[in-house]
């Protein structure tokens, strides 16, 4: 199994946390956009990537990505958190108690 095709639970616990944690980060950065918009007279829109530890993404992270200008691949985006979660693993356990 290759990395792009983990996608978060197809249970419907899993559907609403994620739609919970994608309107927590649009929230969360909304009033950023706010004062983008009056500061720079720019149109701004909220894109929330949302990716766990472990490279899982939700399923309509590619709908996202193709709102953000340039070339995206969820693959480099999902081997960027992975590595990122084992580089903090590997300095944990080399710190001495």
């Amino acid at each position: 199994m290759s990395i792009n095709t983990l996608h978060k639970g197809d249970d419907d616990d899993d559907d609403d946390d994620n739609n919970s944690n994608e309107s927590e980060k649009k929230l969360k950065y909304k009033s950023l956009c706010i004062e983008i918009q009056r500061m720079w007279n720019l149109k701004c829109t909220i894109v929330p990537v949302i990716i766990g530890a472990s490279g899982i993404v939700a399923r309509n992270l590619r709908k996202y990505l193709e709102a953000v200008p340039g070339k995206h691949s969820i693959d480099s985006v999902q081997k960027t958190a992975v590595l990122g979660t084992s580089l903090i693993i590997r300095k944990v356990l080399q710190c001495e108690a």
